[in-house]
């Protein structure tokens, strides 16, 4: 277990924007992420709360170094989240995206999630698994092995996809939004695991969502972003001393304030004459020099290999005829 004193996740006056072919930004461009600083700690959960844009999915996938940034900004379990591509294929850092794919990104390829296949080949072709921790999850997401992964609904796609991509203890978890397609009971089940994994192994968790059912109890730590920018972070203690709302009223007032504020703005703009939304463009820069060398920062800031963000993670995985196996 890391040192309870030292951070294993630290964001360091963070600033992104996406770069163009050009890598310049065009003019008049403004930073999608700017000036964002946080440390978490061995065993922190953190729910980390936002309107749709605030940024949350770009902070994610810049932490689980889908993004290049300069070194300094983003540090994890001591290391650069995008340099040291040790963190991911050693699984200390696992990033499981909340967006549906029908594929899962294998090696270079697909293989679609669709195809049929049982859902005991997808699981069981992973390999160097601790049994036990595949037989816990199996039963935690009450997955049946004899599913034909054509057959199933999207929910129980979902649920395969997960316990593949938790199958290895991770230090660091970072997930986007994954639990959109799971029932009550599974959801529920879901982060009492997940809760486990910190309390015992001193894992942590980011945990971005817009579903706030069971969450009351769940996490140590709340980050609430707006338009890029930290608005707040404190520990869940706290809470109740700045609100006696539940969580979701308490972030439905945050979200409702956010909304009323942005109104006022584009109104002010479009009276002075200016274009209501300001330009968060896919087409700026990644500020200063990331990579430290005269290499041009190209590809929209994705990294080169990195483009795949499926709930597979970023497994390393060649399929046969009959199994799926990781090399």
């Amino acid at each position: 277990m890391a040192d309870p004193q030292t951070p294993v996740v630290e964001i360091n006056g963070l600033e992104f924007t996406y770069p163009g072919i050009d890598g310049h930004p065009p003019p008049g461009s403004t930073p999608l992420i700017k000036d964002f600083s946080l440390s978490l700690f061995s065993g922190d959960r953190c729910l980390l709360i936002g309107a749709n844009g605030a940024g949350k999915t770009t902070i994610l996938k810049i932490l689980g170094g889908k993004h290049m940034v300069e070194p300094h900004m983003v540090r994890v379990l001591g290391r650069s989240a995008f340099h040291d591509t040790s963190l991911t294929t050693s699984g200390d850092l696992c990033y499981l995206g909340g967006e549906w794919k029908r594929d899962v990104a294998f090696a270079g390829f697909e293989v679609s999630i669709q195809m049929d296949i049982s859902a005991e080949k997808m699981i069981f072709g992973v390999g160097g698994v601790d049994p036990a921790r595949r037989d816990e999850l199996i039963k935690v997401l009450d997955i049946d092995l004899s599913w034909r992964m054509h057959k199933v609904s999207d929910g129980q796609r979902r649920r395969v996809q997960i316990c593949m991509g938790l199958l290895k203890p991770y230090k660091v978890l970072l997930l986007d939004e994954i639990t959109v397609d799971l029932d009550v009971l599974a959801r529920a089940d879901l982060l009492l695991f997940l809760k486990k994994e910190c309390d015992e192994r001193g894992a942590i968790i980011i945990y971005a969502t817009h579903i706030f059912d069971g969450l009351e109890s769940w996490p140590t730590h709340l980050v609430y972003v707006a338009r890029g920018k930290l608005q707040l972070s404190l520990p869940m203690d706290k809470l109740k001393e700045i609100s006696n709302l539940s969580l979701m009223r308490t972030v439905e007032c945050w979200l409702r304030k956010e909304l009323g504020e942005e109104r006022k703005r584009r109104k002010e703009r479009k009276a002075q004459g200016l274009p209501e939304f300001e330009k968060h463009v896919q087409g700026s820069r990644v500020i200063g020099d990331p990579a430290h060398t005269a290499v041009r920062v190209v590809n929209n800031g994705w990294a080169a290999g990195r483009l795949h963000s499926t709930l597979a993670g970023e497994e390393n995985f060649t399929f046969s005829s009959n199994r799926v196996l990781r090399q």
